[in-house]
């Protein structure tokens, strides 16, 4: 039945007006009896939380400089305390690790930019004769391999060079080749740092290979008398020929002032083209590229420690050693394109 109103409008013709909007905006009709018609109720979608702040620049160079800062002074105390240990040859470990070492370093990396080759035949732990030639007026070249070992050998080994008695005599100079860990070039000395374990150095060819004239570069002089293969013959380590290309460009010695290597009782008092003309500027190295190749060990283990006073085999040894060393320099030498760009 429809009933009209004071206007003759039928209550048919009536619109219903929405009450509330759904979510997508549109009006949501009530029912009689039930809930309103519309699309559930939908949850909240969880938050994620916001990250952590990124570090200040400032906190991250405070923490880049206060652990250096802090192991910087933990090592002063212990040298003023006296709290670090030196061997029975005077050398201090601690001491070459963090000021002799890095003080080489740049002269390694950037000066000569010296490159390493046959690393692996050093062995990581006992003892060995490392046998390198000698060049370079001044003796960088036993320096930078000292440096290479440490550096490049996986086991950061260090090198206990033999060195004659005039270095030891240097003031300064002679104590800190001692802490560095080198020790007078005799059998005695050698053969007690090699049983224990020791990686040992020598250049065979002392100052005749080092004060050589720069036209005779690369050729290598004789090799003594072989003291060096009879130690480690005793010993029963391995020798391991060192060939070192670059040494011989940084002072080009043309020359020989033998009044004032008198004077100074020294073996020789060298001219190169940059000194004594420019004075200490002359006494820069020139930055010549540097190759260090350690050759394949030859083992001494099973010739047993009498055959360390045969002659013949002392001799052969030695000379075995001096032309796997002068064969390498010729081969490094061949590939080389440019002594200073390498």
């Amino acid at each position: 039945m429809t009933h009209a109103d004071a206007r003759g409008a039928s209550v048919s013709d009536a619109h219903v007006i929405p009450l509330h909007a759904d979510r997508t905006g549109a009006r949501t009709r009530w029912r009689l009896g039930g809930a309103a018609a519309g699309p559930e109720p939908v949850a909240p979608e969880p938050v994620a939380p916001a990250p952590a702040p990124a570090p200040a620049p400032e906190a991250e160079a405070v923490a880049d400089w206060e652990e250096p800062l802090a192991e910087a002074l933990a090592f002063l105390r212990r040298r003023l305390t006296g709290d670090y240990t030196v061997d029975d040859f005077g050398f201090d470990a601690e001491l070459t690790d963090n000021v002799l070492l890095p003080a080489l370093r740049p002269l390694y990396e950037r000066w000569f930019r010296v490159e390493t080759i046959g690393m692996h035949h050093v062995p990581d732990t006992g003892g060995a004769l490392i046998v390198a030639n000698h060049s370079g007026t001044f003796p960088l070249d036993s320096l930078m391999t000292a440096v290479a070992l440490h550096d490049d050998h996986p086991a950061q080994r260090h090198l206990r060079m033999l060195g004659a008695d005039l270095m030891f005599k240097l003031p300064v100079l002679g104590s800190l080749a001692r802490k560095q860990g080198s020790t007078l070039a005799c059998s005695p000395d050698a053969e007690r740092l090699m049983s224990a374990g020791e990686l040992v150095g020598v250049w065979p060819e002392g100052f005749k290979g080092i004060g050589k004239p720069f036209r005779d570069r690369y050729k290598l002089q004789r090799f003594g008398r072989g003291g060096f293969v009879s130690a480690a013959l005793r010993t029963g380590v391995p020798i391991i020929p060192c060939s070192i290309v670059g040494a011989e460009e940084i002072y080009p010695k043309i020359g020989d002032i033998a009044p004032l290597a008198r004077l100074f009782g020294a073996p020789y008092f060298p001219v190169t083209p940059t000194f004594p003309h420019l004075g200490p500027l002359g006494l820069v190295p020139l930055p010549s590229k540097w190759y260090i190749e350690f050759g394949e060990p030859i083992c001494t283990e099973g010739l047993g420690v009498t055959e360390a006073d045969d002659p013949m085999l002392v001799f052969n040894l030695t000379d075995q050693v001096r032309e796997t060393i002068q064969h390498t320099l010729y081969r490094l030498l061949s590939q080389r394109r440019n002594a200073f760009l390498g």
